[in-house]
């Protein structure tokens, strides 16, 4: 069941759930009242009964509406009372379209402290149907953040037919290097297997991209690899720098295989600024692809 508000005949925002409502009907394509909360809440009513719902943030900035449902109460179900929790809480992610504060933010670091919760963020249309398929099946709540910016814009031809399901936990070797690594995700990925192409060809250095796609739990072996191989690291995200994952992830990095850098880790991240309207002011906040080669010279160098 899927459960959102404006996704049945008119197809969500976005129009991700264009034609749902005319195959399988309202009881299944549930619109729902403008309350982020009821519809967590009623999904894990659902899920504990035997549904395997699916929720729709409008925006994912407005789950900070549904937080003390999905912290308090989803995350700790099956834990603390042996309830099954399966359901995915989807919706569009961040900035790069001029939405402003309200509609652009990248919550993913405000839920990765939470035990119970599973957050996933594909870059690639093929990953983007792997891992709904497998946060859907999960017995777990996952979080789905689909960056908007990539809705009609990344395509890829996928097989009729086949299954495609991608695991959560896993990373994904974007593009492999051997001078130094960029661990990213969503779509910094693409800004990443950019600024890679043009760190070959302007300064003939050979730059491995991961792309995370989950994180939490995060691939701790594949950033091992990475390191192991590079020895210099760039940690990439659209979130804000403070408390974002890319400071997990150097913390990690540092935990697990210090003895592999030849040079500190850096982070290329937004500014601590609410996003604004204003498209060079946007521009300007958000992490561009002259800011992943400025930091990944800066580390060639060291």
């Amino acid at each position: 069941m899927l459960l959102g508000e404006d996704i049945g005949r008119m197809g969500g925002p976005f129009r991700v759930t264009e034609g749902f409502w005319e195959q399988f009907g309202a009881e299944r394509i549930l619109e729902t009242p403008v309350s982020e909360m009821a519809i967590v809440g009623a999904a894990a009513g659902l899920a504990h009964v035997g549904w395997r719902p699916v929720c729709e943030m409008q925006f994912i900035d407005f789950i900070a509406c549904a937080y003390d449902m999905l912290t308090n109460y989803v995350a700790t179900a099956r834990y603390r009372a042996g309830l099954r929790t399966p359901m995915v809480v989807r919706g569009p992610a961040g900035g790069h379209v001029r939405g402003g504060p309200f509609h652009s933010q990248n919550p993913e670091a405000a839920f990765l402290h939470t035990p119970g919760l599973k957050i996933v963020a594909p870059a690639t249309a093929r990953d983007a149907k792997g891992l709904i398929k497998a946060a859907i099946r999960d017995e777990d709540p996952v979080l789905f953040l689909e960056h908007k910016y990539l809705y009609r814009r990344i395509k890829e031809a996928l097989p009729v037919g086949q299954e495609i399901l991608t695991p959560i936990g896993s990373a994904r070797l974007a593009r492999e290097g051997t001078d130094l690594s960029i661990i990213t995700y969503s779509a910094m990925v693409w800004s990443a297997l950019e600024a890679a192409g043009r760190l070959q060809q302007e300064h003939g250095l050979s730059v491995e991209v991961l792309d995370l796609r989950t994180l939490l739990p995060l691939d701790d072996e594949a950033i091992i690899r990475t390191v192991r191989k590079t020895n210099r690291v760039l940690v990439a995200h659209e979130d804000t720098r403070t408390g974002g994952v890319a400071g997990e992830v150097c913390a990690r990095i540092n935990e697990l295989c210090f003895e592999w850098l030849d040079a500190p880790v850096r982070r290329v991240c937004a500014h601590d600024v609410p996003l604004p309207y204003a498209p060079p002011l946007e521009d300007f906040v958000l992490p561009q692809v002259d800011d992943l080669v400025a930091a990944a010279r800066w580390l060639a160098k060291y």
